[in-house]
């Protein structure tokens, strides 16, 4: 029980993504930062005030932060399906130093 948990918790910190994942990241980072810029932007011309204006946008990357960077299960939902590894190089010889290596 001890090493299923273990294992689970090596997933979640590995950061391990798909690049289906990679490319939703990219769609969330610039769909929120542009949103949050939009609405600091719009209440400081407003309101005329920076100070507002400026927490609302260390807000929001703080917000992207959060969504984007850890590795969430959502973006692995599509991962690739590698070859397995070969035990050799079967049927290639190199030559090294005039000796034959199989």
């Amino acid at each position: 029980m001890a090493e299923e948990l273990l294992e689970k918790a090596r997933d979640v910190f590995e950061g391990q993504i798909d690049f289906e994942g990679q490319r939703l990241a990219e769609y969330l980072t610039q769909g929120i930062l542009t949103l949050v810029g939009a609405v600091a932007f719009l209440y400081g011309y407003f309101t005329q005030d920076i100070y507002m204006t400026l927490w609302i946008g260390l807000a929001g990357t703080a917000l992207t932060f959060v969504a984007v960077v850890p590795p969430w299960p959502f973006f692995n939902k599509h991962p690739l399906q590698w070859l397995p590894p070969q035990n050799g190089y079967s049927g290639i010889n190199i030559e090294v130093d005039r000796k034959k290596t199989s």
